[in-house]
């Protein structure tokens, strides 16, 4: 008989911030109550962009060219589309129900904007980005993406037969998530219907938390609003959600790393001696080149 995880916190939004001119964002850790880095491990950062609306703009919104090492960026598009360019000559556009998986690893630049007709036309926009930490043996791995589109990832039915988990990553009732992880874990969007009810089933070793993305939903018969985050505590399995209304809930579930963590903008490493030597690398070239 599987044991039910406890709630350690429900988390408000934090005040949002701008990354660039294009990214409106809820950084809800680290920091604030999940001060402890290791907290979300094997995830390090969520940045949550909740529903705002863009104007038209000539000019694409976004974020200029910019580092990264030791990590990967995970960005899930739920209304608007982002167009990215990197040093290696990879691009592309992540559309409505997307994922972008980037392994930054050993380095590259990076820059990502609005996608040039959405600018143009503006409107609806709401996005995820996750930094996921990479192990120690992993961090020079060579850089790669994964582009999910929505039809690629898992899908399971619930009860109803109308709302349905989407896995991105992991598993869930058979159904299985495309991306490729360096430690377990399990990512997915739990899309859900007025009345519907859903099991997780999860780990308890794993930190695991859950973002209400839509609708207002309860876990565990605790009442969670739109736009705020569940952080669990590791002493259970079960976890399950009730939609009050239509619902959309992102699940994060990892097995954590246990290694040490030196964090310095946009570098994610195991030393600070690997965090100078990331910055020298980049000041060298060896990130490559990339035009603003």
């Amino acid at each position: 008989m599987a044991t039910k995880k406890s709630i350690e916190y429900i988390i408000s939004p934090p005040a949002p911030h701008m990354v660039g001119d294009g990214f409106r964002v809820h950084s809800f850790f680290p920091g604030g109550r999940l001060i402890d880095k290791k907290r979300m491990s094997p995830f390090f950062m969520l940045d949550y962009g909740s529903k705002i609306d863009f104007s038209p703009s000539d000019e694409p919104r976004g974020v200029g060219v910019h580092p990264h090492a030791g990590f990967e960026t995970v960005t899930i598009a739920y209304h608007g589309k982002i167009a990215h360019h990197d040093s290696a000559g990879n691009s592309g556009v992540i559309g409505e129900g997307d994922v972008q998986w980037m392994t930054a690893g050993s380095g590259l630049l990076h820059k990502e904007y609005h996608e040039e007709d959405f600018s143009k036309t503006g409107g609806l926009f709401q996005m995820v980005q996750l930094w996921v930490n990479l192990p120690a043996a992993y961090k020079k791995t060579k850089p790669k993406y994964q582009e999910i589109t929505n039809d690629m990832m898992g899908k399971a039915f619930l009860k109803d037969n109308k709302s349905y988990v989407e896995v991105i990553a992991g598993e869930y009732n058979g159904a299985k998530g495309p991306a490729s992880t360096f430690t377990p874990m399990h990512v997915y969007n739990v899309k859900m219907k007025k009345g519907a009810s859903a099991t997780m089933n999860l780990p308890s070793h794993y930190n695991t938390g859950f973002l209400v993305i839509e609708g207002n939903v309860t876990m565990n018969d605790s009442s969670v609003a739109t736009d705020h985050f569940v952080l669990f505590k590791n002493d259970g399995e079960e976890i399950i959600i009730e939609a009050m209304e239509d619902a959309v809930v992102l699940v994060l579930s990892g097995e954590p790393i246990n290694e040490p963590i030196a964090a310095y903008g946009p570098f994610l490493m195991n030393t600070w001696a690997e965090v100078e030597q990331a910055i020298q690398d980049v000041n060298a070239g060896k990130f490559g080149v990339l035009e603003e």
